[in-house]
């Protein structure tokens, strides 16, 4: 059945039995989040309440404090980061730098080093929690009633709870394939650091973000990858910069499965190990690993077996919304994709309940972007502002080593909403000036930049694909937002020597350069 529209506005009441208000917040989306509102309830003296406990992963990875979106982006981060590393080390020696001996890579550092991080982190967030006087539970909710929840602590230990204004913010977890062997010996991106050994040869399921980030991060440590494109490259992304991104990969070594699907994953050779676990690496658990094969099946109906150390599955995920309560008090969810249906004030088809973040269906799923939704919903709440969250020119970017971020509409998007007519992209590759000692591919790094022609060409879609590249689009995001035009684009001026300077000086177009091609020119 197909997905009912969004709900229309509603207004709320604010009394309860004590005359005061209170919040009943999940966790899920990130804790920087819940603080925004709690800081905006607290200072009109509104009592708030965060639930925060999740079940470990299928393999038993446990989560820490913090929200699945931040501590993925955090974690997302350092592992790009550590890739990075590598390829700046060969760098060096163009710039002078001699190593005594050759720089090898040490995996139970990195995975100690990034979850005492999320330890730390996890405890600063507590703190801050007391700090603000929010009040704070390691426990799981479910709605049983309009303004009631039960919530269930760590011992199985039940109570009921009292709430006027319910938020929704629990997030996504990767969601498995539904094979033979999949939640056995099957990862997710949330398991991976657990692992107290590389990954060895790896199989990445999925041509996500998640997925080719990961498979970027491992090769970039000189692990042999394959990705399995199941379903698509970058579904939603621009497919002009998935393909260049593809490319990139291909050309660096990491190799890539077309039109196969996963049927069957299988241990061949078993062995147990200490994994990784909890908040710190002195924390470990048993689990099982070894030598996995792999069934794969061709669209033409061809079955292979290959033999690997790690599958990793990253193939989407699935919002958590099936088994709180919705159901029991009328809020409507999307019946393909399980997550709830909101209007233009992330309101649910309930007055009372509200729901930010991953958890919400049609919309565009970033951290940033629920950090400043649930900014505005709480001064909607508290402070009786009427500033609603704009959804549309949401920056996200792709943390594979060559960077990707992109704000607006893709090529497709804007050719299919306005006419290919009424489209001008312009385009231009370009060398960061840090590669040229090093003699790094010229033709790697690339920009485009989509205009609507008859709206005095403003940048309904911009995209940069290159060192720091989320770094380079966050100001060109706020010009998009005030309406950027090309010609004001082309008034900028660049900062040299830097890369983002290459926005400000664009003179051909896509139109230009297949003309060229055409001719035989290029």
């Amino acid at each position: 059945m197909a997905a009912k529209g969004p709900v229309p506005a509603r207004s709320r009441s604010c009394t309860t039995s004590s005359g005061r208000q209170r919040a009943m917040l999940r966790s899920g989306t990130p804790l920087k989040l819940l603080l925004h509102r709690f800081k905006e309830a607290a200072e009109l003296m509104k009592k708030v309440l965060i639930l925060d406990l999740t079940a470990p992963s299928a393999r038993g990875t446990e989560r820490v404090l913090g929200g699945s979106s931040l501590n993925l982006d955090s974690i997302r981060k350092f592992l790009q980061q550590a890739s990075l590393l590598g390829e700046a080390i060969q760098d060096s020696q163009k710039y002078g730098w001699r190593m005594k001996e050759p720089a090898s890579h040490g995996w139970g550092e990195l995975a100690g080093a990034v979850q005492e991080q999320m330890k730390t982190r996890s405890l600063e967030l507590k703190k801050e929690l007391k700090k603000c006087g929010v009040f704070y539970l390691n426990a799981r909710g479910e709605i049983v009633a309009p303004h009631t929840v039960e919530v269930t602590d760590m011992n199985g230990r039940k109570r009921r709870l009292t709430a006027e204004t319910l938020v929704i913010a629990t997030g996504d977890r990767p969601q498995y394939p539904g094979i033979p062997g999949d939640r056995e010996y099957c990862l997710t991106s949330e398991d991976l650091l657990s692992l107290p050994q590389p990954p060895g040869r790896t199989l990445v399921v999925g041509g996500s973000a998640e997925g080719l980030e990961c498979a970027g991060f491992l090769f970039g440590l000189r692990l042999p990858v394959t990705v399995m494109l199941q379903p698509d490259l970058l579904p939603g992304f621009d497919q002009k910069m998935a393909q260049k991104i593809e490319n990139h990969l291909l050309v660096s070594g990491v190799d890539i499965l077309y039109h196969s699907s996963l049927t069957k994953v299988e241990q061949t050779e078993a062995c147990s190990q200490d994994a990784i676990s909890g908040d710190s690496a002195t924390k470990r658990q048993q689990v099982s690993q070894g030598r996995l094969r792999v069934t794969i099946i061709s669209k033409e109906g061809q079955t292979t077996q290959e033999d690997f150390d790690t599958v990793l599955i990253t193939a989407g995920r699935k919002a958590l919304t099936s088994d709180i309560g919705l159901e029991r008090v009328g809020v409507q969810c999307s019946q393909d994709t399980g997550r709830i249906l909101v209007n233009e004030r992330d309101q649910t088809s309930v007055d009372h309940i509200y729901a930010i973040g991953s958890v919400q269906h049609g919309r565009p799923s970033a951290t940033g972007l629920s950090v400043h939704a649930g900014t505005l919903l709480a001064r909607r709440l508290y402070r009786e502002d009427s500033i609603l969250c704009d959804y549309t020119n949401v920056p996200t970017v792709v943390l594979t080593p060559l960077e990707y971020a992109a704000c607006g509409l893709s090529e497709e998007k804007a050719n299919l909403t306005f006419g290919e007519d009424s489209v001008e992209v312009y385009h231009s590759y370009y060398w960061p000036q840090e590669w040229e000692l090093p003699a790094r591919n010229k033709n790697s790094c690339y920009v485009k930049v989509i205009c609507h022609i008859p709206d005095h060409e403003r940048v309904v879609g911009l995209h940069v694909m290159g060192p720091n590249a989320g770094d380079i689009l966050q100001g060109f995001v706020a010009a998009m937002k005030c309406g950027l035009t090309k010609q004001q684009l082309d008034a900028t001026v660049g900062i040299h020597p830097g890369s983002a300077q290459v926005l400000s000086s664009l003179t051909q177009t896509q139109r230009m350069s297949e003309a060229l091609m055409m001719r035989g020119n290029c």
